[in-house]
């Protein structure tokens, strides 16, 4: 099988720091995660607790410890340093090559949707609390076999809320299949998820915009790895 995954984002308009921060890692044996934190708010502040709570994350996927585990320490880690008073929604998409699965870790309403190979794309259902808020806040983990085919999608609440303030709203299931009619890739996934999401906020963001697209397929077990990241670069 093969990998590929692909990531657009963009701040709140006029905003200069994100809130939303995503890293990714390589798991100790064998796989991929991929960490996507949403802070309270916007700006400077959400930017700092949302650089923390990934650091942390990674830290301890770094070391071997489970998905579950790690999003429960940074949890009472945030609940430590901020007395309960700050948030932040977690998702965890990870390819656990050991256990051919694909583990998703959720805490908060930052939504995550699957597109299986054979039916429909559905949203994972959770209740998990967003992390930061509460001493004991578990979080939403779901186990899926690992086949050519899946696509999985995560996002911030940016994204899926962008044209609240007018008529229209973002409908996923029909942009992501229209977006893969066209063109089945993760690359075209993200960046049509959010170029259409911004296109109903009239190009001015109401809020950070994060969507993560991974995508599995068939090919060889073997060969060379890549990544290329684009970003621009402020005046």
């Amino acid at each position: 099988m093969h990998l590929s995954v692909a990531v657009s984002k963009i701040n709140k308009w006029a905003v200069r720091d994100s809130g939303d921060t995503l890293e990714m890692i390589e798991r100790p044996h064998g796989g991929l995660s991929l960490v996507l934190v949403d802070g309270q708010s916007s700006g400077r502040g959400a930017k700092s607790v949302s650089t923390y709570v990934v650091r942390k994350v990674i830290s301890d996927l770094a070391e071997g410890v489970r998905d579950g585990a790690a999003a429960r320490a940074a949890n009472d880690a945030l609940y430590a340093q901020r007395q309960g008073k700050v948030s932040a929604t977690l998702v965890i998409l990870s390819v656990e090559l050991d256990s051919r699965s694909l583990i998703v870790t959720r805490c908060g309403n930052s939504p995550v949707f699957i597109r299986p190979p054979a039916g429909d794309i559905f949203e994972l259902e959770s209740d998990a609390a967003a992390l930061g808020f509460y001493r004991n806040t578990r979080p939403a983990v779901d186990h899926i076999v690992l086949e050519p085919g899946i696509l999985a999608i995560a996002c911030t609440d940016g994204l899926v809320h962008a044209g609240g303030r007018g008529q229209l709203v973002l409908d996923v299931d029909d942009v992501v299949e229209s977006i893969w009619q066209a063109n089945p890739s993760a690359e075209a996934v993200a960046s049509g998820m959010l170029d259409y999401a911004m296109s109903l906020d009239d190009g001015r963001p109401s809020d950070d915009m994060s969507v993560v697209a991974l995508h599995v397929q068939s090919g060889p077990p073997e060969g060379a790895r890549a990544m290329t990241v684009e970003m621009p670069i402020p005046d």
